[in-house]
């Protein structure tokens, strides 16, 4: 697992952009527990960053697909699926496994 990020740094409910391994990745701080999926939306790459997270999902900012933050399904386009990535906290950092 690598360290992309301090806990401090992903407010409750906010989001961060990092980059790790030459990849955007998002992470996301839904009520202290965080979530790691790719930062572009998997039907028109739209940066996911701008979404709007909500009830377990975040929302592409172009069209409004719903993704799951725990598996990455698309509730309205099940042939699209947003790449998630396991997260752990030790200590104060967010930890990720690119798979």
């Amino acid at each position: 697992m690598i360290s992309v990020a301090k806990t401090s740094e992903v407010p409750n409910f906010g989001k961060k952009a990092v980059s790790v391994s030459g990849r955007e990745i998002l992470l996301i701080n839904l009520k202290g527990t965080f979530f790691a999926v790719e930062n572009d939306c998997p039907h028109q790459g739209s940066p996911m960053n701008a979404g709007v997270v909500k009830d377990d999902y975040i929302s592409c900012p172009r069209h409004g697909y719903r993704y799951k933050l725990r598996d990455g399904r698309c509730v309205e386009h099940p042939d699209y699926q947003l790449q998630v990535f396991p997260v752990q906290v030790v200590g104060d950092d967010i930890m990720i496994e690119l798979e």
